[in-house]
């Protein structure tokens, strides 16, 4: 018996994963360096006495999305949730990509944006940002005039980069976008950290989408908990494609009981805004390159040392950041997580000891 024959656009693509390496200090993910607060296991354990088991889940999460509107000042309509940022990508991508239709990037950038959209049968245009990692507005409006993309991703901060795009940038953007009928997919999976967000833009005649996730701000990456923020008639489309009851009444409880902790998250996000600039200010004493940040990361590069080889020393003593030399115009470039300051001592004391 012969083998069905996959799509030939699949066949011979690799997927997207993170080495999972048994070290002392993990720093390679973007996870957020603690668990949830004390007092959140209390409350979803009692959340999950009130659950139906036998029953579905709430189909429309219509409490989780309730919680999230009024944290962001929106209407209930304009939220959508999902398994994960990656499937709130996903579904927006089966919504308005697909056979015969384009989505933008701007490379070097979060892999997932093109994954997803060659993943749903969505040609890719990549394009490119400046030497120093910056968004282009020419190139975007070469992009645009040139391939008028139905989907434009823009990643602010940007990942595995880190820079934040200027806040009149996705003004700029959806003015250049006008003439078409794109949609502009602003990705702040790590908004919680850097100065700026275009949650703020959203309104109903603008082609705009917002996404984020439970995983960094709110220590809940085991969730795999994802949101976007958007006009009302564009969360009505995502709901007409999603999977019925595809959010489970876990899922849902989890969400709202750590939204129930905002002061305490925000006051871990300053303390990883904090320690992100000790250690930027640290590094500055190697002989690295390294790149300003808005998120809970940042990139470098080693003056003198490959990426592989650096990422391999670290390895061998219990560090593991993340290799991105393989990535488009990234040769020689790690990105490491903020960690405890624990954990970002013995990162840097190894990184020290390398570099000597």
């Amino acid at each position: 018996m012969t083998r069905p024959q996959v799509r030939s656009d699949i066949a011979l693509r690799k997927g997207y994963h993170s080495p999972q390496i048994d070290v002392d200090v993990r720093l390679n993910t973007n996870e957020a360096p603690a668990a949830p607060p004390e007092g959140f296991d209390t409350a979803l354990h009692e959340a999950l006495d009130n659950i139906a088991w036998h029953r579905y889940p709430d189909r429309g999460a219509t409490a989780l999305r309730t919680k999230l509107a009024a944290r962001y000042d929106r209407a209930v309509e304009e939220v959508f949730v999902a398994n994960g940022s990656n499937e709130v990508l996903q579904t927006i991508m089966l919504t308005f990509g697909g056979a015969g239709r384009t989505a933008a990037v701007f490379e070097p950038t979060y892999a997932l944006h093109a994954h997803i959209s060659k993943t749903t049968g969505t040609a890719v245009v990549e394009g490119v940002r400046r030497d120093d990692f910056t968004l282009d507005l020419d190139e975007v409006r070469r992009i645009v005039e040139t391939h008028e993309p139905d989907v434009l991703f823009v990643c602010s901060p940007n990942n595995p980069t880190g820079l934040v795009d200027p806040p009149d940038t996705v003004d700029a953007v959806l003015d250049i976008m006008s003439g078409t009928n794109g949609l502009l997919v602003v990705d702040e999976a790590y908004g919680q950290f850097s100065p700026t967000s275009a949650v703020g833009k959203i309104a109903d005649d603008v082609p705009l989408v917002v996404s984020r996730t439970f995983s960094k701000t709110w220590s809940m990456a085991a969730a795999r908990l994802g949101y976007l923020l958007a006009p009302a008639w564009l969360v009505e489309e995502l709901e007409k494609v999603v999977l019925p009851y595809h959010l489970d009444a876990f899922k849902q409880a989890a969400g709202v009981a750590a939204l129930e902790f905002g002061s305490a998250m925000d006051e871990r996000v300053a303390l990883i805004i904090d320690e992100r600039a000790r250690l930027l200010q640290q590094m500055a004493d190697l002989p690295v390159q390294t790149w300003d940040s808005g998120a809970n990361f940042f990139l470098f590069r080693a003056a003198e040392m490959g990426g592989d080889e650096l990422w391999q020393a670290l390895v061998d003593r219990s560090i593991l950041v993340r290799n991105c030399a393989s990535w488009p115009r990234l040769d020689g470039c790690l990105r490491v997580t903020i960690g405890t300051p624990e954990e970002n001592d013995a990162f840097l004391a190894a990184l020290g000891e390398i570099l000597q």
